[in-house]
């Protein structure tokens, strides 16, 4: 809304008017303004939840082998997320854009499936909470609805990164498609051109490729948007964890967004060049600070919980972002946490029923999701279960394992931008293309 003001009143010679039309200017306004909310917000909102007795009342105290009672801490704390994320962007950034409409509605849409959840575990006292089909079922539909829109939309257009000239036989030029087109192409690291053409997936369908390939990508775009957003709610089992986790992976996707917008940068990283995703920056910038404003308080100890309403929210929120800006082959990287967590619960179910079926009572981690195994004691464990992987045998505090684990998410995040360098011979420096930058300021 701001931002259609101020660009109105530019044309009148309002001093610093103009300002508003620079993406880097409205992106950090946004972080500012996110952080603010979510910490003033915050405040207010978690004495109105204790006031209302929306508290924490599920988590087993015996979890924890230092005592930590965690019984009467408000949930539903995602509801600050939200708020925090979606005034600024509506402030902001340019809403006619389709991306940042599409944001907005993943924002939406799995925040009112997260915080259905919350209200049934909370009012209707069933732990439970959402019957899983139902959940599955939202997430299905908001990404089958993102895929569609992308698949549909005129305004979602790319230039493609399609030549590659070597010269002086060390620089290797990238130079992008002159004209925006609709394309299925998306990056993936550690192949020449980091280019992966979803139609050539599907090249045995002759000449229905093309649609075949946009069934592939609608298809991709709900597993993304689901396996996410579920990796995220897996992680949210400690103070800090899940939220301090994200903020890293909106900082990589906020700097990928922002090259994948500029044509020069693109060229330099030999990936497709994506006009008005800039916006996105702006969205990204709001998510990180209401992140880093939330953890002012859910860190250790917690005075509130994001609750399913914020983790199905944020995990929505990234994997729709990669979608947009095609890097959702990185995800595995960038979101390697997420994958991590969700792959040991898979395990240890798969792992648990194959024992029972030969009547034998057995587990390959002491807990799950992996974040929960490094606090168990050995005196914790089940002493007629067979245990697969019993390390660590001295318990962690959670504070120093969520602390590890955004380490472990730094690494994997500049992981992410450093596989968009390495190309087939390594000798990729230089950057050139024939089209000029679209003025966004």
């Amino acid at each position: 809304m701001l931002y259609y003001l101020f660009r109105f009143l530019e044309q009148f010679g309002i001093s610093g008017s103009g300002m508003w039309g620079y993406i880097s200017f409205r992106a950090l306004l946004a972080l500012i303004l996110s952080l603010v909310i979510s910490t003033w917000f915050g405040e207010r909102f978690i004495k109105y939840l204790k006031s209302k007795q929306i508290t924490e009342t599920q988590r087993d105290a015996s979890i924890d082998p230092f005592g930590v009672k965690k019984i009467g801490v408000p949930s539903m704390g995602g509801i600050i997320l939200i708020v925090a994320i979606l005034i600024p962007v509506l402030l902001l950034g340019r809403l006619r854009n389709i991306y940042l409409i599409l944001m907005i509605v993943t924002t939406l849409w799995l925040g009112f499936l997260g915080g259905m959840d919350d209200f049934i575990k909370i009012f209707r006292r069933n732990k439970e909470g959402l019957k899983g089909k139902y959940k599955i079922v939202g997430q299905v539909s908001i990404g089958l609805i993102v895929g569609l829109v992308l698949w549909a939309s005129p305004d979602v257009k790319m230039n493609e990164n399609l030549t590659l000239e070597r010269q002086n036989g060390q620089e290797m030029v990238v130079r992008h498609s002159a004209e925006a087109e609709k394309s299925l192409k998306t990056t993936i690291p550690f192949v020449k051109n980091h280019n992966l053409d979803y139609s050539q997936i599907m090249s045995f369908c002759g000449k229905y490729k093309t649609a075949a390939g946009w069934i592939l990508f609608v298809i991709m775009t709900i597993f993304v948007v689901t396996a996410v957003s579920n990796g995220a709610n897996l992680n949210d089992g400690m103070d800090g964890m899940c939220a301090g986790n994200s903020a890293i992976i909106g900082v990589a996707l906020g700097i990928l967004a922002y090259v994948s917008s500029h044509i020069e940068f693109a060229a330099y990283l030999n990936i497709m060049y994506i006009p008005d995703s800039q916006e996105l920056v702006v969205f990204m910038c709001a998510f990180v600070g209401a992140l880093i404003g939330f953890l002012w308080y859910n860190a250790y100890p917690a005075q509130v919980f994001m609750g399913d309403t914020g983790s199905l929210t944020i995990g929505g929120i990234i994997g729709v972002g990669a979608i947009i800006i095609h890097k959702e082959l990185l995800l595995p990287i960038l979101c390697g946490v997420f994958f991590v967590e969700s792959l040991s619960v898979i395990c240890q179910v798969w792992y648990y029923k194959i024992g029972k079926h030969k009547g034998v009572k057995q587990r390959i981690f002491k807990r799950t999701p992996i974040h929960d195994n490094f606090r168990v004691t050995d005196e914790q464990l089940d002493p007629e279960c067979k245990y697969l992987i019993k390390a660590p045998h001295a318990p962690k505090h959670e504070s120093k394992i969520t602390i590890r684990f955004w380490i472990v998410t730094i690494i994997l995040a500049a992981l992410t931008i450093i596989t968009l360098k390495i190309s087939e011979n390594g000798k990729q420096r230089g950057a050139n293309t024939p089209i000029q930058q679209p003025s966004t300021k």
